[in-house]
């Protein structure tokens, strides 16, 4: 009974944090905020459309480690290292666009836009540019105070449904939000290293994991090499082999036809906790964009910082206040 009153208690905190998000945040103190990121973020797609994959990547690993506070951001020191250089986040990329944005907002509305909506808002540009659904970002995060690589604990491509489903529950999503979001998955790519075992000796038979289409795997095999003879790079290949620079549903019609590179996405077609949306989602493309939006500002508003809370950062690379700690 005290562990569900204090489930209650977190669960209220969460939805009176959120619920200070609004759309039009700046439209006072920085009218032209939103603006200016979607022109960076622009820039920056007109000649790499893959920053649609990274800047949804970089999100999703900050909200999910304290929330959606920017603190993938931080550098670490020499003394401490953040959560920018744990395992999980060596291959997140995109901060330089970041950087960039913050940059061109300090010039127009110093200290007044946080680094944890610029990476929300430039998620939601780089989403609508490769075709998603456009949505109204809501404002008025905050930027933490923390930054630990130790805290990093992410949900990684191997796992089950339901153990991956916990990841989710945890941070207050549901399991349909996660086979939504894993949707993202449309645009991304992997490196060979999260699913070599699946192409060649998949769990110790000497032979491809039978969920993964025979030729798909013969094909991967010659691009990523087996476990005892890896190439010496570690290359990457897209998750969607169809549509890879579209966030449509196409990745769903992908896994179902068991085409999933992560082991984790081909399983959302097999599981039964997950096959049936995975099902719907796949045949109705309006149906993913609307709950993928839907999603999105979920996941958008986990365990912010809002009012006094936090700080708004000057450089997102680096906190403001002596007791910011990386």
């Amino acid at each position: 009974m005290e562990m569900k009153l204090k489930v209650i208690f977190l669960c209220c905190i969460l939805h009176l944090a959120a619920a200070q998000l609004r759309n039009g945040f700046y439209s006072n103190s920085c009218p032209q905020a939103e603006s200016i990121v979607q022109q960076v973020v622009q820039k920056k797609f007109s000649t790499d459309r893959s920053i649609t994959a990274a800047l949804l990547r970089m999100h999703f690993h900050d909200c999910f480690v304290r929330g959606c506070d920017a603190s993938i951001l931080i550098d670490s020191t020499k003394s401490k290292s953040s959560e920018k250089d744990a395992g999980p986040n060596l291959t997140v990329r995109g901060f330089e666009l970041i950087d960039d944005a913050k940059r061109n907002l300090e010039a127009a509305c110093p200290s007044t836009v946080s680094c944890a909506d610029i990476i929300t808002l430039a998620t939601g540009d780089a989403v609508a540019l490769a075709g998603g659904p456009g949505y109204n970002v809501s404002t008025g995060r905050r930027d933490g105070l923390v930054s630990d690589s130790s805290e990093v604990n992410l949900p990684g491509p191997s796992l089950s449904i339901s153990d991956a489903a916990r990841f989710f529950t945890a941070k207050g999503l549901t399991l349909n939000d996660m086979v939504v979001l894993l949707g993202a998955h449309t645009v991304g790519v992997a490196h060979c290293g999260f699913f070599r075992d699946r192409l060649s000796n998949f769990q110790g038979t000497g032979k491809p994991d039978p969920t993964m289409d025979p030729a798909l795997a013969a094909t991967l095999l010659k691009t990523c090499g087996t476990q005892s003879r890896p190439l010496s790079r570690d290359p990457t290949v897209f998750l969607d082999q169809n549509t890879s620079f579209i966030l449509d549903n196409q990745f769903y019609n992908q896994i179902r036809s068991k085409r999933g590179i992560l082991q984790i996405d081909q399983e959302l077609a097999l599981d039964s906790l997950s096959a049936p949306l995975a099902s719907r989602l796949a045949a109705n493309n309006d149906l993913f964009r609307q709950s993928f939006v839907n999603a999105m500002m979920k996941m958008g508003s986990v365990e912010v910082l809002v009012g006094n809370a936090g700080e708004i950062r000057k450089n997102c690379r680096i906190f403001n206040k002596p007791g910011g700690r990386a």
